[in-house]
């Protein structure tokens, strides 16, 4: 591999200056199969990936003025899956390891990866690889005639969009007001709940037409309707404010394996007149508004305007993280849960009868809501940091009542 060393992206810079044991700021996508995994043949396979995406083969390493990304020879390697879901992959104990970690247990692969080296969508496509060549090397004859999709080339993979798409817009600016924070008592031994919830595709998406809304409006104002009813009365005042990552590359020319994306905020300040039906409405415009390309666009550039300030390249970097972790904290001020929807994940056809699914989670502080799906089964990989469940019981049980069929996992804590 040719030495070669990358920038951080703004995005990134933000994972890495807020990064803790509470929340260590990795992702997860999972593929599940149809039969146990081959340990041996994913290790092969990982190998094969692994060359395709020379930008994720890195370690992290701190600089006097900013942090930056170093190509490694260091091979990956599949393990059994042993550690809780999102567990550290970047740390003080994990100096100059690959920032990504590819696990297994039983019929499901897993990859996880430190968010300042890719987001979710950057994940999936590195998956989808991994799953190609695994089913390659596990099912030759039958696969003999696939090839893998396109990969776009490594400086594609590698770019840093927000730099390259910087056009110098305005920030669409506004004083967000404090949202709502859930106030429950958070797991001990700074240890996160994670929930895996399948509904069928063909139940939900006729009830959200019918209300005339997006997916994501519809399950998003079911996820505000759940937290208000578990606020104590004295912070009804306060907005319930549901975070919803933007993928960028639906924006912009990109085929960037990197972050790139950003946020926008939908707030509701409960009056006691909401429906179910009106909330989602509700949503929907504020939603519908936020994605407009003019206003998505000045969002974006907002993350690369810091760099772009006269005198701030000569700062050191210790400051520069203590700044990122207090604007960061005061942003977390003003959102309530995170909802993000990577959307349907697509596959070819060929593979179909050797695939069962897919799902994706997010380490958090607070409450993550990851939707997507594959074909018919919607999945939500809901990660969170309390102990109490009345907010995931509401959110999810109010679904079964309405007469969807719902499936749910969960991975065990200690209460201690």
């Amino acid at each position: 591999m040719a030495h070669t060393w990358y920038r951080v992206d703004n995005v990134a810079k933000v994972f890495i200056a807020t990064n803790s044991r509470r929340d260590p700021r990795v992702f997860r996508v999972s593929c599940t199969l149809n039969a146990d995994i081959d340990g041996e043949r994913l290790d092969e396979a990982l190998r094969m990936t692994a060359r395709q995406f020379p930008s994720f083969q890195v370690t992290l390493h701190r600089g006097l003025f900013w942090n930056y990304l170093e190509s490694t020879s260091k091979e990956p390697h599949a393990v059994p899956e042993q550690l809780a879901p999102c567990a550290p992959v970047y740390g003080p104990e994990l100096q100059n390891e690959l920032l990504y970690r590819v696990s297994y247990y039983g019929p499901r692969i897993n990859v996880e990866m430190f968010h300042a080296l890719s987001d979710g969508n950057g994940g999936l496509i590195f998956l989808k690889a991994l799953v190609f060549h695994y089913l390659k090397l596990t099912e030759p004859e039958a696969l003999a005639h696939m090839v893998p999709e396109s990969v776009a080339p490594e400086a594609d993979l590698a770019q840093d969009s927000f730099r390259q798409f910087y056009g110098a817009r305005r920030s669409p600016g506004g004083k967000a007001p404090r949202a709502y924070r859930m106030r429950s008592i958070k797991l001990p031994y700074d240890q996160t709940q994670y929930f895996e919830a399948h509904l069928d595709v063909k139940q939900l998406l006729p009830r959200a037409r019918a209300d005339g809304v997006t997916l994501t409006s519809w399950l998003g104002a079911r996820l505000m309707l759940a937290i208000h009813a578990e606020a104590p009365l004295l912070e009804h005042k306060r907005p319930v404010v549901i975070s919803l990552p933007v993928n960028l590359r639906n924006y912009y020319p990109s085929e960037t394996a990197r972050n790139f994306f950003n946020s926008i905020r939908v707030g509701h300040v409960f009056d006691g007149t909401e429906t179910p039906e009106s909330l989602a409405a509700d949503f929907d415009a504020t939603l519908k508004y936020e994605l407009s390309d003019e206003r998505v666009k000045a969002r974006m550039d907002s993350f690369e305007q810091l760099e772009q300030m006269p005198g701030i390249k000569p700062v050191p970097l210790f400051i520069k993280n203590k700044t990122v972790e207090l604007f960061t904290w005061r942003e977390n001020q003003c959102v309530t849960a995170t909802l993000s929807n990577l959307g349907a994940i697509k596959t070819p056809a060929e593979l179909d009868s050797w695939l069962r699914g897919f799902t994706a989670m997010s380490s958090t502080s607070t409450m993550f809501v990851c939707v997507s799906s594959w074909h018919d089964d919607l999945v939500l990989g809901i990660s969170s940091a309390y102990r109490g469940t009345g907010v995931l019981r509401r959110f999810l049980g109010g679904m079964a009542q309405d007469g969807l069929d719902l499936t749910l996992y969960a991975t065990e804590v200690e209460n201690g």
